[in-house]
C-alpha cells in the first residue's frame, strides 16, 4: 500500500510537471508576436534580408529530375530579380503575393487577433521575418531546353491591390509571366467570402511552335522555429505533416524533412506545416497523383512540397494545374470538409480514441450554451457521472482506510521494525475488515489518461483560444491573471487530502502535504480553461467524498455500539 500511495504521487507530480513544461513551450507569446509584427513592416517596405532571395530553387530544371533541388553556392552571386507586392484582402485573409514567383510571402488571419489586448493587430500566418519565415511557394519546371517560370521568375499583375468587396462572393487575381517562345503562364489565385482556402490555378496556354514538356511543384518553406523545445511530453508539434491513404497520418519533425524522409508517389493526399493553433497546407486535386518530397536548404530553411508528372502540351493547346492552399486555423468542423484526413492536423496523439469525442461532445456542448467556461463546468459534471460508480468505490475504500489509519499506527507501534510481521498483520485487518488498500488507487489510475486526454482537447482546441467565460476571465486558453483559479484549486486539492487517509510512512505524509502547494505553482501558469475544469472536478469530488465519508463513519460508529 505505501509503495502504491508513493507511485501515485510521483505519477501526479510528474504528469503534473510534464503539463507545466508543455505549457511554458506553448504559451506566452504577445511579446514575441509584437516584435515579430516589427520584422514585417521591414519586410513590406524591401529593407533587410527579409525580403530577398532565398536561392533553393534551380535555374536550369530537368523535367526528369527527382525534385526541385538545392542551387549551387555560385547562384547566389547572381542578381536578383527584384518583384512587387500585390496584396489582397477578403473578410477573412490579408494576403501579400510577390511578383517574383507568385509566392504567398504574408498572410494575416483578419479574424484571430494577436492577443485580446491587441484586437487590432492581426495574426500573422506566413511571413518572411527571418525571425518567423515561412512562405507559399509554386512554380514549373520545363524540360532543360526549355525556359518554364520557377517561383524565381518575374510575373506581372494588371494592379497591386486587390479587395473583396461587399456582395461579392470570389475574387480572383490573375499573375501572368510570358516566355520568349511565346508560352504564356497565367498564375490565378481565387479567394472566397468566409473562407482560408484559396484556389491556385497555373494555366499553361502554349503558343509556340513545339511541344512543351512541363510539370508543377508546390512547395511550403519555413524556418526553425527561434523557441526552445523542452519537456518529455514536448509542447504543440510544428513541422511538417502528410496525409495519404495508405499511410495515412504522418508527422516529420525539422530535423526528418531536412534527411528528406517524405519521399513518395501519392494519390488523393496533401501536405502541410503546423503549429499550435494554425497551419498552412498544399492541397492537389484528389484524383491526381502527385510526388511528396521534403528537403532542408542550404540557408537553413526545411520544405515539404509535391510535384505532379510531366504533361505534354501540343502548340496551341492549353492545360491547367489546379489546387488550393488552406492557411488557417484548427477548425476541425471546416477542415474534415476541405479534404480526408486534414482535421488530424489537431493531433491528439495516442489519446485520439479519447480525445476526439471529448471534443465532439464539448463542441455539442457549447452549440447549446454559447460559453466554453459553462460547456467545461457541464462537461466536467457529465465525466464525473460516468465515473460516479467507479468514484464511489474509491471514496469508499479511502473511509474504509482512514477509519482503520489508527488500527494500522498501533500495529505498527507493536511490530517495529518486523515488517514481515507488519505486512502479515495487516492484510489480516484489511481482510477481517473489507477494506482494499488498491481500491482506492486503481479507480484514479484509470481516470488519469481521461484527464491527459481533456489536457490535449483544451490545449488544441482553436475554439477556446481568447474565448470568455466570466468576470475576470477573458480567454480560457491563457493563465489567470489573478491566479484566482488556482488558488481554489490549490485549496480544494488541500481539503481532498484532509478527507484521505493519512499515509503511514511521515515522508509520504509531507510529500501529500506538499502537493496541494506544488501543483497550485504549477497551475498559475496553465490556460484557466483546464484549471477550470481541474477546480470544478475537485469539489464534485470533495462533496462526493465527504458525504460518502460521512456515511462509513455512522456505520463503523453504530457497528462498535
Amino acid at each position: 500500500m505505501d509503495n502504491i500511495r508513493l507511485f501515485l504521487i510521483m505519477a501526479l507530480a510528474y504528469t503534473g510537471f510534464l503539463l507545466w513544461q508543455a505549457w511554458q513551450d506553448d504559451y506566452v507569446q504577445p511579446q514575441q508576436v509584437q516584435n515579430k509584427n516589427t520584422a514585417q513592416e521591414s519586410a513590406k517596405t524591401g529593407n533587410g534580408s527579409a525580403g530577398q532571395s532565398v536561392p533553393e530553387v534551380p535555374t536550369v530544371a530537368n523535367i526528369d529530375s527527382a525534385t526541385p533541388q538545392v542551387a549551387k553556392p555560385t547562384d547566389a552571386a547572381k542578381p536578383v530579380v527584384k518583384g512587387q507586392l500585390v496584396t489582397v484582402t477578403t473578410d477573412t485573409l490579408k494576403v501579400s503575393i510577390d511578383t517574383r514567383g507568385g509566392t504567398i510571402v504574408e498572410t494575416l488571419l483578419l479574424k484571430y487577433p494577436v492577443s485580446i489586448q491587441q484586437p487590432d493587430v492581426k495574426y500573422r500566418l506566413m511571413s518572411r521575418s527571418p525571425d518567423d519565415f515561412f512562405i507559399s511557394q509554386n512554380g514549373l519546371l520545363g524540360a532543360e531546353n526549355q525556359e518554364a517560370p520557377t517561383h524565381e521568375s518575374l510575373f506581372s499583375s494588371s494592379q497591386t491591390r486587390y479587395t473583396l468587396q461587399d456582395g461579392q462572393e470570389q475574387l480572383a487575381v490573375d499573375l501572368v509571366w510570358t516566355g520568349k517562345s511565346g508560352v504564356k503562364v497565367t498564375k490565378r489565385y481565387t479567394f472566397t467570402r468566409g473562407s482560408h482556402k484559396v484556389d491556385l490555378e497555373n494555366i499553361v496556354e502554349n503558343a509556340s511552335s513545339e511541344p512543351w514538356q512541363v510539370r508543377e511543384y508546390r512547395q511550403l518553406q519555413r524556418g526553425k522555429p527561434t523557441k526552445k523545445r523542452n519537456g518529455m511530453m514536448g509542447r504543440a508539434f510544428v513541422g511538417g505533416v502528410s496525409w495519404d491513404p495508405e499511410d495515412k497520418y504522418q508527422k516529420y519533425d525539422f530535423d526528418d524533412l531536412k534527411a528528406g524522409k517524405l519521399n513518395k508517389e501519392v494519390t488523393h493526399g496533401w501536405i502541410a506545416m503546423i503549429q499550435h493553433y494554425f497551419l498552412a497546407a498544399e492541397i492537389p486535386p484528389p484524383q491526381e497523383p502527385r510526388h511528396f518530397y521534403s528537403k532542408g536548404l542550404a540557408n537553413g530553411h526545411y520544405v515539404i512540397g509535391a510535384y505532379s508528372p510531366a504533361v505534354n502540351i501540343a502548340p496551341g493547346a492549353s492545360h491547367s494545374f489546379s489546387g488550393s492552399i488552406y492557411m488557417g486555423p484548427k477548425d476541425q468542423d471546416t477542415l474534415e470538409h476541405i479534404a480526408e484526413g486534414l482535421d488530424l492536423v489537431v493531433d491528439y496523439g495516442w489519446l485520439t480514441l479519447l480525445a476526439k469525442p471529448m471534443y465532439e461532445i464539448l463542441s455539442w456542448i457549447n452549440s447549446v450554451v454559447g460559453n466554453w467556461g459553462w460547456t467545461i463546468l457541464i462537461f466536467t459534471v457529465l465525466i464525473k457521472a460516468v465515473f460516479f460508480k467507479l468514484s464511489e468505490t474509491s471514496y469508499r475504500s479511502m473511509a474504509k482506510m482512514r477509519n482503520l489509519t489508527p488500527r494500522i499506527q498501533a500495529l505498527k507501534d507493536r511490530y517495529g521494525d518486523d515488517k514481515q510481521r507488519m505486512q502479515q498483520a495487516m492484510m489480516e485487518l484489511y481482510k477481517e475488515s473489507g477494506a482494499n488498500p488498491l481500491g482506492g488507487c486503481l479507480p484514479m489510475l484509470v481516470q488519469m489518461p481521461f484527464f491527459i486526454a481533456l489536457y490535449w482537447v483544451l490545449m488544441e482546441s482553436v475554439e477556446l483560444r481568447q474565448a470568455p467565460w466570466i468576470l475576470w476571465i477573458k480567454d480560457l486558453s491563457v493563465m489567470d491573471p489573478y491566479y484566482v483559479l488556482p488558488v481554489i484549486m490549490g485549496i480544494s486539492m488541500f481539503i481532498q487530502q484532509k478527507l484521505n487517509p493519512a499515509p503511514p510512512d511521515p515522508m509520504q505524509a509531507k510529500l501529500m502535504m506538499a502537493l496541494p502547494f506544488v501543483f497550485t505553482v504549477m497551475f498559475a501558469f496553465f490556460p484557466s480553461g483546464l484549471v477550470l475544469y481541474w477546480v470544478a472536478n475537485n469539489i464534485l469530488s470533495i462533496t462526493q467524498q465527504w458525504i460518502i465519508t460521512r456515511r462509513i463513519e455512522k456505520q463503523a460508529a453504530t457497528a462498535k455500539k
